[in-house]
């Protein structure tokens, strides 16, 4: 999805979500859906701290502790039966103080918020959120842990500056055994800062999904380049958290890491997609809230099937999401893909536009969307994967990406036939998909001759519903496997990311799509590939 990074529809309404909220929760106050959410037990061992200063009718500390007023060293406060130090700080109710419940913690000067007490299950994320009081000027905080009692305290990250409403900094330990926390305020004088609902999420097995946790597996894809350039088809990768980077094309990139954080257990029925931030973190967190687990390949990790030495290896996985791929498969990655499908795996396929030289001015205006410069852009390889596979390389799916730029703004020519595999995907559990928005994508070229159970979901204003040409999603099978194909990333890009990156919200901000259809059609696919509908 190229010229949907800002390149040419200026028409396309673009309803960004900015804000990160995410409520904390005790194990009484769990919804019907997490009830019954096999991840309920699993998200209870998850967090093994989550302080939201709710003190009750009146507040343990209301005085500052620099002169005229207060001590010198601060206050020790019990808060859920846990010690806390509090310096130069505050727990307030005040019009002026951000807060989520009734009470949240407020700081001037260079004040500081400790825990006197150790978690013993280490940290792998932590989560806090910030804002400036009321009408003062911005400051600057920071996050500390210590491993050895308090005797010593390493920074996390950098330092965070408040804004005036109220938002969530993420920050990304990986620290196990014993370990506490400290807040600092690090700038700013005498403007004042509140700090709420912190939360630890534990780091037992190095941040593995917890055994209780069950559910379908889906892998998304994020060693082919899916973030290069303006692009940011990963589930979670944002750049706040201390992961690595790497080099895509021209621009440097955040490395997606394995397990998306903060932690998938703490994900509820209510939770924003902005829980997470990857331009699919809307896709994703809809498969949890449904049950299911979600972890991402990162850049570098080669794609196996069959290797009992690669934790993430195709076996594992119910499903393989691959979004816009700017890197060709190599030749054992095509035999696992081919290998993990005609065994009963699920793989979601999808493309950008592209034109049918990569090189030289296409007479029609189409462009490529070869983000990272190395030749190959997402139809390539798909048509590569297809027929260059050592396995099965004539059209073993039944289609063929064009290599075509196309809009479509939308279609409503869906199939409505009698096809039960179409209508679990276009009709299902999740609701019914009956438009599909491309704005710059591609379309495929049905091949019922060598796959006979390819069929069409939506076709191209300009093409007849039913025919082999001008199809913008479809689905087949293949061995025990299953395959859904849609020609453009616009419809599941949720328009938050990467903040260096120019996001469109397509998946439910689309107004011409119906606001329903496209996150339909995922997730219906998603569900169908993992044979749970």
């Amino acid at each position: 999805m190229f010229s949907f990074k800002g390149l040419k529809h200026t028409q396309f309404t673009c309803l960004l979500i900015g804000s990160l909220l995410m409520g904390c929760q005790s194990a009484n106050d769990l919804t019907p859906f997490e009830t019954n959410n096999p991840l309920r037990s699993a998200r209870a061992q998850a967090v093994t701290l989550s302080e939201g200063f709710e003190v009750g009718s009146s507040s343990p500390k209301t005085a500052y502790d620099v002169a005229p007023t207060g001590s010198s060293g601060g206050d020790n406060v019990t808060l859920q039966a846990k010690s806390w130090n509090v310096y130069d700080a505050v727990i307030g109710n005040l019009s002026g103080d951000k807060k989520v419940g009734s009470w949240s913690a407020r700081i001037r000067n260079t004040g500081k918020i400790t825990m006197l007490f150790d978690v013993t299950s280490g940290a792998s994320t932590v989560t806090v959120k910030h804002a400036t009081y009321g009408t003062d000027a911005a400051s600057q905080w920071g996050l500390w842990y210590s491993t050895n009692g308090g005797s010593s305290w390493t920074q996390s990250g950098t330092n965070i500056t408040t804004t005036a409403s109220l938002q969530t900094q993420i920050f990304t330990l990986n620290v196990s055994g014993s370990v506490r926390l400290e807040v600092r305020k690090v700038s700013g004088s005498t403007n004042r800062i509140n700090i709420d609902d912190l939360v630890i999420n534990d780091y037992a097995g190095g941040g593995d999904p917890p055994p209780t946790a069950t559910g379908k597996k889906f892998l998304f894809d994020a060693s082919k380049r899916e973030n290069a350039g303006n692009a940011d088809w990963q589930i979670d990768a944002d750049g706040t958290e201390s992961v690595p980077t790497y080099t895509g094309g021209t621009t440097t990139e955040t490395r997606a890491q394995r397990y998306p954080t903060p932690s998938y257990t703490g994900i509820t029925s209510s939770t924003p997609e902005t829980y997470w931030k990857g331009g699919m973190s809307a896709w994703a967190v809809e498969l949890v809230k449904r049950g299911n687990l979600v972890e991402s390949l990162p850049n570098g990790t080669a794609i196996t099937y069959g290797n009992a030495s690669n934790v993430q290896d195709l076996s594992n996985y119910d499903v393989f999401v691959v979004i816009e791929p700017n890197r060709l498969f190599t030749a054992s990655e095509k035999t696992a893909i081919m290998n993990f499908v005609s065994n009963g795996g699920g793989l979601m396929m999808i493309a950008d536009h592209t034109a049918p030289s990569l090189t030289g001015t296409d007479p029609n205006g189409y462009l490529p969307s070869d983000r990272d410069g190395d030749g190959a852009d997402s139809p390539r390889v798909w048509n590569d994967l297809m027929s260059n596979n050592g396995i099965n390389n004539n059209r073993p799916f039944g289609f063929t990406v064009d290599y075509v730029d196309i809009d479509e703004q939308p279609t409503t020519k869906v199939y409505t036939g009698s096809n039960t595999n179409a209508q679990k995907v276009l009709n299902g559990v999740a609701g019914t998909s009956s438009k599909l928005a491309f704005y710059a994508g591609t379309s495929a070229t049905l091949y019922p001759t060598n796959n006979t159970t390819v069929q069409g979901l939506f076709w191209r204003t300009s093409s007849t519903v039913g025919s082999t040409s001008g199809v913008m999603a479809l689905l087949s099978t293949y061995g025990s496997g299953r395959i859904v194909f849609v020609g453009d990333s616009s419809p599941s890009d949720d328009g938050t990311g990467d903040t260096g990156d120019n996001l469109f919200n397509g998946w439910s901000g689309d107004a011409p799509s119906g606001y329903t259809s496209h996150p339909a059609l995922h997730i219906n696919a998603s569900l169908w590939l993992a044979k749970l509908q």
